[in-house]
Formats: structure tokens, sequence, C-alpha cells
């Protein structure tokens, strides 16, 4: 017999290794017992002060007349203690100051030996050498919840890793069977107002993991931008190799590895991670290596010049903070660092400065020729200017011949090749440069020689990469043959009947009559009518109802109008145009007639918006927002190229486009957006005609490289076919029941919430997948209206399935991500044969409400569970009330449950119980109420009321209500400001209007401090 033990999958088993894994790269163990220790058992406190004090005096001293003096201790704790009650209204802008104060060293005053005084730079790390630095390492890290209940007064971090005793790194696992989804919101929750934020304000680093996928972010960032890393390091993964013995290294062994080894976190600290408009980035693996790419060719030279190199990073993957991390880089590692970055178009100037700018990065925008030479003779260290501009500067034969000059080139497959090259070269004459590029390099590019400008391709981030890593979403094509339509009747009549086929009658008559008109337009204009058309059916089904807009990139400015005018005389999509100037000429008696309606279309566009540049700002508002007017944005090459929308989820094409203009147009849908998981492409064009063959076989993408374009589209045919195999899991949850016509064992069949989660998930991905099915317009050649019917009704029972779960068990599940999506299906395709049932997010108990919806269940069995579920879950929210009462309420909750699985009680004996224990709390909660004075109506008085009375044991009864109807005022006004709970000035002034009522009324109270922190608190839970 073998008796060797199974492997242990257990999350402390994962906890253990990964502790012995950080102690071998350097890490010193604290025990949990320690780590209290150290905080002298304050788990207020998350500084290990004594570690800090001791290293911090090792790392600190200054010179002074040639002698070395040491900071005092005193010194030391101040400074500790300075950076510990940091506070700037909220944990973002807190971890912001923190974070700086780490980075660059405050100044400290020190008396010196001859009387004088003098300020000398005071580190909290040494980046510089990061053997200075002391690194422990400890776990079940408890931390004080700022708003403790009797259940929940601590929070726990599963490891933490500390540097010079500060809190660094928080780390979350979940063993191998648990979704790293739930550690990131464990990570997310943690940060809140109420729970230990203080823990993450230092906290640079956030790791969520299981063995097998694990993720890292930073403070404050969302469950989507959680990120995967992929070592390219071969040295450092074959060290892992020979640190991880009698077992095989796990993904989270290598991102341990990767983002914990000592120099690799103060390297990423210190230059990975930054403030983009106060929203704190890390950055992706592929931006650190094209980093130190960069880094390391520049520390070759050629001649007099440092090397350069080409980084291809496909669009959407963060080049842009690419270059402004480059650039912060730099300016640290190289003295009298300087760096240009050079676009070819205005807009792209502005938004690369603005991007800088909002990193905190000084940077100076060249206005004109002139300006740049003033710039650059001025020694300004960042400059951001068109290549035009360069044309001035060769004129007035400006030249600089630092090796320090670093000429960060974006897009630099387009204009700067050729004479601007040269033209940068002339006045950059040992300039470093650096390229940039969104798309692959043209094979032509490759072979003549352009490549080389820029010293060949030193790293690149392909397009498939950015898919698989879920930087970018999946673009899926398909083809729309609109001149095969109305050119033939057949295929016309094939076209109106599968517009109507989801309309109710009226909606069909009112299209009839467009129909007709369409039928009746001359021939010139029925291809631009049938493609209107067919946007707006695929619009109006597909994409409002899930809170998606969409791009239209039109061959000319005249057809852009048209398509406009077409848009607006409809009525059904709000759309807008987005144009460059038309050239004077544009508008003339001796050009053709067509080009008067641009100019006719500009002359009322400034008379509406006084400006261009009032428009084009209207525009970019109104698209991006979620709730904005336009829907639909019309453009014909500008904002095909740099303009970033990720609400955008479709981008219907009648233009000729061809290599990088056309990989830059489709990567306006590919970003990331909450609930969307592709962008697509709708080609009336036939660019790609039925893409069946290699990419490169098209015109559209002949010039490139077949394994550079890999993975640019997902043919629609392939993902119709997931429409089968989600049907398929989704029924197969249901396989083991006998009952297959009975909705009663279903719902008994899914009693627990593992069950249930896995129907939730299970059914959004099949409604996801019959939605886009039926938006598309090869539906029909993989499924028979048959199939779909069947695909049809079966969605709708499971909807219905899922609401009446909801009631029964009380869950709370937040289905925000998906039930727009859900019921914009329903409506457009579906419907819901008379179903009028409906349940609100949260509903009452003890509310008509309720009761209506379990009188409106299938069973007695149902119509029980519903009731103990909803007040098991009542009692729990209600415990610290009063403990006793409702421990004996979930007690005899118990024993039912028990008495029913045993078979003791009947269904109706089940409900019969259920309906006493239910009747007891509300009697309970009936005379709990009563028993309030009648000013105390709400729920926060009532809360104030019940928690406050010690702090006036010398105020009369009417008085003390006054107090408490005073402070439900206080907080009704300013519960109204966003994000009011985060936000540290109102906590001040509601504390301050509090303390001045309480002085110009001559109310005595019991610790001032204490009480106004205790309502502060009681605030945060009871307004929301």
């Amino acid at each position: 017999m073998n008796n060797n033990l199974p492997p242990n999958t257990s999350e402390n088993s994962l906890q253990q290794k990964s502790l012995k894994l950080l102690q071998k790269l350097g890490y010193e163990l604290i025990t949990k017992e320690q780590n209290r220790e150290f905080r002298n058992n304050n788990l207020n406190d998350v500084i290990l002060k004594d570690i800090a004090a001791k290293q911090l005096a090792k790392i600190n001293s200054y010179t002074y007349k040639g002698e070395v003096f040491e900071f005092s201790k005193a010194d030391i704790e101040r400074q500790i203690y300075n950076l510990n009650t940091l506070a700037a209204g909220g944990l973002l802008a807190t971890n912001k100051k923190i974070t700086e104060n780490f980075l660059h060293a405050p100044s400290v005053e020190q008396n010196l030996p001859d009387d004088s005084k003098k300020s000398f730079s005071f580190k909290f790390i040494d980046f510089d050498y990061f053997e200075n630095n002391v690194f422990h390492v400890t776990e079940e890290f408890s931390v004080e919840r700022n708003v403790k209940t009797e259940a929940e007064k601590t929070r726990r971090a599963d490891i933490v890793l500390f540097i010079n005793g500060f809190p660094i790194v928080v780390i979350e696992l979940k063993k191998s069977d648990v979704e790293v989804s739930k550690g990131i919101s464990q990570l997310i929750e943690y940060q809140a107002d109420k729970e230990i934020p203080k823990l993450f304000e230092f906290a640079q680093l956030l790791i969520a993991a299981n063995n097998h996928s694990p993720q890292y972010a930073t403070t404050g960032s969302p469950a989507k931008y959680f990120l995967t890393w992929k070592e390219e390091d071969q040295a450092l993964i074959q060290q892992l190799d020979s640190l991880v013995t009698n077992r095989q290294p796990s993904n989270l062994d290598s991102l341990l590895m990767s983002l914990c080894s000592k120099s690799r976190l103060i390297e990423m600290f210190r230059f990975f991670i930054l403030f983009d408009n106060n929203i704190k980035k890390i950055a992706r693996y592929q931006q650190y290596y094209a980093i130190s790419a960069i880094i390391g060719s520049i520390s070759h030279y050629e001649g007099a010049s440092r090397k350069g190199g080409l980084i291809w990073h496909t669009q959407g993957s963060g080049k842009s903070l690419t270059m402004v991390m480059a650039t912060m880089y730099l300016q640290k590692k190289i003295e009298n660092a300087r760096v240009v970055v050079v676009t070819d178009r205005k807009d792209l100037d502005k938004q690369i400065s603005d991007t800088f700018k909002n990193s905190e990065v000084e940077v100076v925008k060249a206005t004109t020729g002139r300006n740049l030479i003033d710039e650059l003779e001025n020694g300004t260290s960042v400059i951001t200017s068109t290549i035009h501009k360069f044309e001035t500067a060769v004129k007035q034969n400006c030249k600089l011949e630092s090796s320090n000059i670093f000429i960060l080139v974006d897009e630099s497959h387009r204009s700067q090749s050729g004479d601007f090259h040269r033209a940068m070269k002339k006045v950059f004459v040992n300039g470093c440069y650096i390229g940039f590029t969104g798309t692959p390099l043209l094979k032509s590019q490759k072979s003549d020689g352009s490549i080389t400008k820029f010293n060949g391709l030193i790293h690149k981030y392909t397009i498939d990469q950015a898919i698989k890593d879920k930087a970018v979403l999946p673009l899926l094509y398909e083809a729309r043959m609109v001149d095969q339509w109305i050119t033939d009747e057949a295929a016309l009549n094939r076209r109106f009947a599968r517009y109507t086929n989801d309309l109710n009658e009226d909606q069909k008559k009112d299209l009839e009559q467009k129909w007709v008109s369409f039928r009746n337009v001359a021939s010139s204009k029925q291809r631009l009518e049938a493609i209107v058309f067919d946007i707006e059916d695929h619009f109006t089904k597909n994409i409002r109802g899930q809170g998606f807009k969409a791009m239209f990139a039109t061959n000319s400015k005249v057809e852009a109008v048209r398509f406009k005018k077409l848009f607006d005389e409809s009525g059904l999509i709000n759309s807008a145009v987005s144009l460059s100037a038309p050239d004077v000429k544009e508008g003339n008696t001796d050009v053709n007639d067509t080009k008067k309606e641009v100019q006719a279309f500009w002359k009322d566009m400034l008379a509406k918006y006084g400006s261009e540049k009032a428009y084009n700002d209207y525009i970019d508002a109104e698209f991006k927002a979620d709730d904005g007017d336009i829907e639909l944005l019309i453009v014909v090459d500008k904002l095909l190229t740099g303009f970033d929308a990720p609400i955008a989820q479709v981008l219907y094409i009648d233009k000729e486009l061809k290599d990088h203009t056309l990989l830059q147009a489709i990567a306006r849908v590919n970003r990331l957006y909450e609930g969307k998981d592709y962008g697509l492409i709708v080609d009336y064009r036939g660019l790609f005609e039925n893409l069946d063959k290699a990419l490169t076989s098209y015109g559209a993408l002949a010039g490139y490289d077949e394994t550079d374009v890999t993975g640019t589209f997902a043919d629609v045919k392939n993902e119709l076919q997931k429409l089968k195999t989600s049907f398929s899991q989704l029924q197969d949850i249901f396989k083991s029941i006998s009952h297959k016509n009975d909705q009663e064992s279903y719902e008994v069949y899914l009693d627990s919430k593992e069950k249930r989660q896995e129907f939730y998930k299970s059914l959004n991905t099949f409604a996801r997948d019959l939605a886009f099915s039926l938006g598309c317009d090869f539906v029909n050649n993989i499924y028979s209206e048959d199939d779909l019917s069947t695909f049809k009704k079966w969605l709708r029972f499971y909807n219905t399935l899922r609401k009446s779960l909801r009631i029964r068990y009380a869950e709370s599940v937040d289905f925000a991500q998906y039930e727009q999506r859900m019921q914009s299906l329903l409506d457009t395709y579906i419907g819901t044969e008379g179903e009028v049932f409906q349940l609100s997010a949260t509903v009452d108990m003890f509310s008509p409400d309720f009761k209506n919806e379990v009188e409106n269940l299938t069973s007695d069995r149902a119509r029980a569970d519903a009731i103990i579920s909803a007040t098991t879950k009542y009692a729990k929210e209600k415990r610290e009330v009063n403990p006793a009462f409702y421990d004996r309420i979930a007690e005899k909750i118990k024993e039912i449950i028990q008495q029913y699985k045993e078979k003791r009680l009947s269904e109706r004996e089940f409900l019969s119980e259920a309906q006493g224990v239910y009747a007891k709390v509300k009697q309970h909660n009936e005379a709990v109420l009563a028993s309030y004075p009648s000013q105390i109506s709400s729920k926060p008085k009532q809360s104030f009321y019940d928690s406050l009375k010690s702090y006036f044991e010398a105020s009369s009864e009417d008085r003390f209500i006054q107090i408490v109807c005073y402070i439900d005022e206080v907080f009704a006004k300013y519960i109204k400001k966003p994000n009011w709970k985060n936000n540290i000035d109102v906590k001040n002034e509601i504390e301050q209007e509090l303390d001045d009522y309480l002085f110009d009324e001559d109310i005595k109270v019991i610790s001032l401090d204490d009480f106004l922190q205790k309502t502060y608190e009681l605030g945060i839970n009871n307004y929301d």
C-alpha cells in the first residue's frame, strides 16, 4: 500500500511556501506574534517603529565642513511620526504624500556646532543602494478597523513585506480552487474608509493570488487593473529553479521572484509607479521591459551618440505612459538628461503633453518653431513638439551636441522619416533617438533601412500578446456586403425581413414607411441609405441597450456630412461629425457643388458653437461620457488615430483603409471598459471579405509579415460557435434534475450558494453569447430559426428562475455587470410573454412588497425558504443590537431546517414554522420602533439615539432628542457632497459644526473627541 499523502492544497500551505521563498530572496521573517510585539499590541499602528528607527539611523547622516554628523534619536522619531500622521483628504491623496516623502527625501533642519542652522535630506529608503535597506516579511498581519463591530474588530492581511519597517507590499492568498477575484475584492474592500486604509497609505504593491493565477496592482486600483506579469529575464527564471526545490515552481513563485526580489522591488517602487491625474498606476510587464531595453541600449555608444532603438507596443497597451516612465527613469539615471518628445500632429502633441502634466512631469509644449529653439537653447528638461517645427530650428542653424539629449519619437513609422528625420538629426547632432510605434513595421520598412534610423527594434509587444494579457479586448470582424443587397431584389427582401423579425406591429409599420422611401431614392443615394438603415438597426438593437457607443469611418468629408443628414432625418440615433476645418476653396463657386455641402456644414457648426475648438470639446465630452448626448461619431481621418474613448464598442467602416491607418482605426474600439467583452468591426467595404484566409493575403494588410498581425481580428463565425457551447454548459448544471419541466425542482436543486454562483456565471455567459449572435448578420448560416427560438425560450425561463432565486434565498448579489445587457436582450429579441414580475434590488422584509413576492412563489417550500433566508439575514444584521434575542432566533431557524431535512416536518409545516419565527422577529421589531420617541423616526436617528446617550448624562431627554435631530440635519447637508465618506475636509467640517453647536448651546459632553469620532463612524455606517 502506498502511504504517500496527497498534496496539501490549503491556503496556509500556499502561505508557508511563499514565506519560505521570500526568506530565500533575503527577507527576514517576523512571526505573527512578533509583528504584534513590534507594535506594542497597538493594532492601529502599521509601522514597525523600532526597526524603522534603527535602520533610519544607519542610512541617514549629513556632512558639514568636512565632518559627518548623525541625526538624533528625537529627529528620527519625529520624522517617523510626521510620516505616520500625514493626512491629505482620503486614502489616495495620503498615499501620494507618503510616496512623495519616500521618493524625495524631506529636509530636516539641524542645529550646527557653530550655532548656525541648516537643512539636510532625510531618507526613509535608500533607492541608490538597495542593500542598505532591511527587508522583512510577516504573516497574519492584523490591523484594527476604523469602524469596528463586535464580530469584526480587525482585518488581517495574509502576508506583508516591509522595507525599513514600513509596509510596502500587501499580499492576499487563496487556495488553488478559489478564484483570484476573491482576493482582489478583499484587497479593494480593505482600502475602504471604514476598514483598514492605514495599511494602504504606505503600500505600493498589492498582490492577489492563488498558486496558478497571481495578479498585481497598486493602491487604489480597481479590479480590472489587477495585472498579470510575464517574466522575460531568463536569468531570473533560472534563479527561481534553484531557489524552489522539491516541487515545481508555481506562477505565484514566479511573480514573487519578479516583483519582490529586493532589487526589483526597489526599482519598481522608484521608477515604475506613478500618479496619472491623481490615479495611482503601476507598470505592466511590457512597459518595464521596454524601458529596461532602452536603458540597456543607451549605455552603448556609436561614435559620440548613444544607441537608441525602436519600441513597438500595440495600441491600447499604455504607450504614452511608457514614454512618461522612460522620461522619469532617464532624468533620474542620467545627469543633465533632456528629453524631447516628437509627434506629427497638433492634437497628439497636446495629448502627450497633457499626459506628462497629469503625471506631474514638468514639461513645456513648444508653441512655434521659434519657441522650440528658445526652449532648446534655454536647456528646458522636457519639451514636446511637432516634427514640423524642426524646419525652423534648422533654418536658424540651431545645433545641440550633447549626447544626453533623448528624442522620443511617437508613431515613428509616419512622417519621422526622410526630410523631417534629417532635420532632427541636424539639430540634435549627437542625440539619442528612441522611436515608438503602436503598429507593426511594414515589410518594406524592415528591408529599406527605416528601422536602422533607430538602431533596430529593441522591444515589441504584439496585438496577440496584448489580447492574451487582457490589456486590450479582442476585435471581432463582420463583413456586410451592402453593394450586393441593393443590386439584388431577393437580397433586399431578405434584408427587410431580418430588420422586422423582432419588431411589434407598430414598429413594423413605421419601418415599412421608411423602407418604401428608401426603395424610391435615386440609385446613387441607395448605398448610403442602405448603410444608414443597417447601422440604425444594428446599433439600436445591439449596442445602445448595452450602454456602449459607436464610431463610423467614412470615405470623405462630403459623405460624412451626407450620412449625418440621413441619420438626423431618421432621428433614431444621435450622431455628430468630426471634421478638420475644410479648405477655403471647398465653398468656392469654381469647385463642384458637393464641396459646398461641407462648407455649409462648417458654417452652421461655427454659428452654433463659436469656434472649431468649442465644437471639438463638445464632441469629446459628449461622446466619451456614458450619459452624453452623442451615440455615433462620424469621422473621416481625424480621430481615427490617437482618440481614446473606451465606451466605443463598434467601428462601422465605409472607407478604404490599409496598413497602419487600418490598424490604428480599428484600435479605437479595443479599449477596456466596464462590461465590454470585445470590440466589433462592421465592414461595409469588404476589406477582408469573409476573413477565411491569412490576413496578409488581403490587400488591406498585405504589407505586413503574418506573424506581426496575428490576432488582429477574430472571425464572427468562430464567435457564433460559442453560443452552442455556453448553452450546453448551462444545461449541464441541471442534468441531474428529474423533473425538467418543474421550476420548483430547479430552485430546490440550487439550494447552495456555490451552485447558484455557478448558475449565475453560466447564465451571464449564455446571455452574452446569445445577444452577440442575434445581432450578427451571419447567425442564420450557423443556427436555424428553430435553434434560435429554443435559445430564446430557455433564456426567458432562466432569467425568471434567477429572479425567483433572489427572493427565495434573500440574496443581495450584484447583477449590475450584466443586468442592462440582459434587459436589453429580453426587450429587443425575446419579450416577456406578459411577465410583469420584477424584483427590486432590496426589499424590506416587513414591507407589503416582501409579503406579495413571497406569496407569488410557486410552492410552500419556496415560500418557507424565502422567509427563512430573509429572517436569517436580518438577524445577522441586527445581532449587535440584541445578541440574546437574535441568537435564540438563529438557533430556532437551525432547528426548523434540521427537522425539515430529517423529514420530521412536511412542506406545509415547514412554512408554518418559518412564518412563526418571522412573526416573532416582526413583533420584536415593532416593539423596538414603538420604544423610540416620535421625533426619532429614521434609522440614522435611532442609531445616534442608541449609541450617544452616555455622552450627555447631564442633558434632559428632550434636550438629547434635539441633539440627535441636529446631528441628523448636519449629516443630511454634507452627504450630498461627492465621495463625502472619503473626504477629510468633510469630516473636519462636520466635527467643527457639531463642536460649535455644543459650545453655542452650552451643552456639556463627556469626552468631546470620542463623541465626535463615534458620531462620524455612526454617520459613515448609516448614510449612503
